[in-house]
């Protein structure tokens, strides 16, 4: 499926119905359904595979293109008789007013060539998500099943719809709890729920279930264990419930496949679903912010940082939900435009991250002769300004590449443009973000600077006094 997203302000409500208005400012497009699994699952540093089935279309095409970039290996088979699936969100102050849903169940189609290519790269994979959205592509669920069962391959399952039999053999599955109720009948105990669900396993040759239960946390039982096991869900403020439980399958898989016991992939499941939760659309949780959350500690003080350790400050802070500030720049010659500028920069925050290019980007920017001071030199310059959390440096031209990784919540740039045609803007404001564009002390840049000192040049070194 393809996430569409437009954002946009809400001012007025309309004369024509008593809906409100949106200005769409900004459009963003994401892979969901399975591709948004597998973008969890890429997220957290494993190769990933996705076999799936889409239309002949422009959604499909710009599918392939974000799963490329993302680094997760695809095979999509294109019908021509039929479009990709297409969910649109209009968000306006970060609240989602209306989806709507371009959608038509997948027609019966020949599944020899899907399943030719699941069985030929079957033997590569440690593990097998089946991520069902009752959209007609898993038509050949058992088969799929079987042989992996009979590679030794370890296959979990988000199921959907109400015929539980199709995913017999399978070692988990991932139910929320409407969905196991609407397969089991009402649940009026804990006593209840874990003997339908032993019933269930039972009569389904199934491992084990891992019951998703929203605000009450997750339960797994297990056929060999007789004693559940339940984690309450974390308590943090929820923003988006959008792919939560694309989420839990993606984690609970990556670990298990990784090595980890079950009840260990169900706790860092259950951890990643309480970060995505607080996160705008389909989203996708890091390591660096799993990491932080395990251990609730910033394991990083203030300072020149590189990316790795950057990450990890972030994830840190929004773990204790504090605004980040990002800004950028070549910071050549620090001079009194820069401090004011910094200084309002970090009244937006609670921390100001300062991202500099590196003197190869800067040369190629400004051209031979610059930069004057060295990279080490500029970040630790920059350092020592108390309004400067954090200094790294970045070796693009643009900042775009550590924007879609940082996602801060605010991009500052001095000058006199509108905040869209700020370098970057897209891309925060398709997560939520905000552009803020601060004014400059006039007539003061590290160009200018330059200049009169090539200017006076013949001052500066008329004699040894002078210099």
């Amino acid at each position: 499926m393809l996430d569409r997203y437009w954002f946009g302000d809400t001012g007025r409500i309309s004369p024509e119905a008593p809906v409100p208005v949106v200005k769409i400012s900004q459009m963003d497009e994401r892979p969901g359904g399975a591709g948004n699994v597998a973008l969890n699952i890429a997220a957290l540093g494993a190769k990933v595979r996705l076999l799936g089935i889409a239309g002949n279309d422009e959604a499909a095409q710009q599918l392939e293109t974000q799963l490329t970039a993302a680094q997760v290996m695809h095979h999509i088979l294109h019908f021509d008789n039929t479009r990709t699936i297409a969910k649109l969100r209009v968000i306006s102050r970060h609240q989602q007013l209306i989806r709507l849903d371009f959608e038509e169940k997948f027609p019966a189609f020949n599944t020899e060539a899907f399943i030719e290519i699941y069985a030929h790269y079957l033997p590569t994979a440690n593990l097998v998500i089946l991520s069902d959205y009752d959209k007609g592509t898993l038509a050949c669920t058992q088969e799929l099943i079987a042989l992996a069962r009979k590679a030794n391959i370890p296959v979990f399952v988000d199921p959907k719809g109400l015929d539980f039999k199709i995913y017999q053999g399978a070692n988990t599955i991932t139910p929320n709890y409407k969905e196991f109720e609407a397969i089991v009948g009402p649940c009026q105990t804990e006593h209840d729920i874990a003997d339908k669900a032993r019933q269930f396993l039972a009569q389904h040759d199934i491992d084990s279930l891992l019951l998703t239960r929203g605000e009450r946390g997750m339960t797994l039982i297990q056929n060999n264990n007789h004693q559940e096991t339940h984690l309450p869900a974390h308590a943090r403020e929820v923003f988006d419930v959008t792919g939560a439980g694309d989420t839990v399958i993606a984690v609970l898989g990556a670990a298990a496949a990784a090595g980890a016991t079950l009840p260990e992939a169900m706790a860092l499941a259950n951890l990643s679903a309480s970060l995505v939760v607080a996160k705008l659309g389909a989203a996708s949780i890091s390591v660096p912010e799993l990491q932080v959350a395990l251990s609730g500690t910033c394991p990083i003080a203030t300072g020149i940082v590189n990316e790795e350790q950057l990450l990890l400050a972030v994830a840190n802070a929004r773990v204790n939900g504090q605004r980040i500030v990002f800004t950028n720049g070549c910071f050549d010659i620090l001079h009194a435009g820069h401090v004011t500028y910094l200084q309002q920069a970090k009244q937006l925050g609670d921390f100001l991250i300062v991202a500099i290019n590196t003197d190869a980007s800067v040369m190629r920017l400004k051209g031979m002769g610059r930069p004057i001071n060295n990279v080490e030199q500029r970040m630790t310059v920059l350092t020592s300004l108390g309004v400067v959390d954090w200094v790294t440096s970045f070796n693009d031209d643009t900042p775009e590449r550590l924007l879609k990784v940082l996602q801060p919540d605010i991009l500052v740039k001095g000058g006199d443009y509108q905040p869209s045609a700020v370098v970057g803007a897209e891309i925060v404001y398709a997560y939520g973000g905000e552009v803020r564009v601060l004014g400059l002390v006039k007539d003061l840049s590290t160009t200018s600077i330059i200049d009169r000192m090539v200017k006076n040049h013949h001052v500066l070194s008329s004699g040894e006094n002078n210099v």
